[in-house]
């Protein structure tokens, strides 16, 4: 199984794992030019953009590591333009977290960071 397969089979098992927490999932790999989205979801009232990583070993670090600042600001910008094109209210409460894999265990970070604003 090459990376590519393996992640889609991660993000699909964290789906599953998503859902029996009560996730309404709406959407999954939302793409524009400035990046990607990994899962977007109600969590109760929140309109939640989340980022899954995965790491088999400890030898690049923990999955939660790996989504620094400049990957944030890609998904508060990719967020942005869901939240246009969807015609989300401005008041919609919003959340960014991080799903992270490392190897078996599954660490749901929620809010994992703030909104990070454009200018």
């Amino acid at each position: 199984m090459n990376t590519r397969e393996k992640g889609a089979q991660k993000e699909e098992e964290i789906c599953a794992y998503l859902r029996s927490k009560g996730v309404k999932i709406q959407e999954r790999n939302f793409r524009n030019r400035q990046g990607e989205i990994d899962i977007i979801g109600y969590d109760g009232d929140y309109l939640v953009f989340f980022e899954v990583k995965y790491r088999a070993g400890k030898n690049r670090g923990s999955a939660a590591e790996a989504v620094g600042f400049a990957k944030q600001k890609k998904i508060c910008r990719v967020a942005d333009y869901y939240r246009v094109l969807h015609h989300c209210a401005e008041d919609t409460p919003l959340r960014f977290d991080v799903v992270a894999v490392d190897g078996e265990q599954v660490s749901w970070i929620k809010n994992a960071f703030d909104y990070i604003y454009r200018y």
